[in-house]
């Protein structure tokens, strides 16, 4: 666990737990119109996937999960509480994620992003993301279906 303290407010960053996922999924249908589903967060903890949450002793703020195989990673969710965003916390964990990637000997890490999701592509390329490419109708919409971008981060060498 890693703790932070801001005011009389204490942070801390864990794995996640399966009596976390309740709560995690109320994050999701909060910040997502198209949420993981409890089955998804459950698939991903038995995989042994890196599951993370930024939380306070009261609420979970924010999540996130990474897969990691042989060379490289996969972003597959980060969620922050809408309450919560603009704080800094996505940062925090995608931070934690990167750093978990790189202690796996991940050299690259991938994540697909809605084309209109700005703040997150802005967040992503702050960390050095950059787009390599576009999955068309990969994730549903109103619409249809909307295309996603697909970046990518060489991380340093071990």
């Amino acid at each position: 666990m890693l703790f932070s303290t801001e005011g009389q407010k204490q942070f801390f960053t864990r794995a996640m737990r399966y009596s976390d996922i309740d709560l995690v999924v109320k994050n999701e249908v909060a910040a997502y119109e198209y949420p993981w589903s409890k089955r998804n967060f459950i698939d991903c903890l038995q995989s042994g996937y890196q599951c993370w949450v930024f939380a306070t002793k009261e609420e979970i703020l924010a999540h996130g999960v990474l897969s990691v195989s042989i060379g490289e990673s996969h972003l597959l969710t980060l969620c922050v509480h809408p309450d919560h965003q603009r704080n800094g916390y996505g940062r925090r964990i995608l931070n934690l994620l990167i750093e978990r990637a790189y202690g796996l000997e991940s050299a690259e890490c991938f994540l697909e992003v809605r084309i209109k999701n700005e703040k997150a592509i802005g967040l992503y390329k702050s960390f050095g993301f950059s787009v390599i490419g576009k999955r068309k109708n990969y994730y549903p919409g109103k619409l249809g279906r909307e295309d996603a971008y697909i970046m990518s981060l060489t991380l340093p060498l071990l």
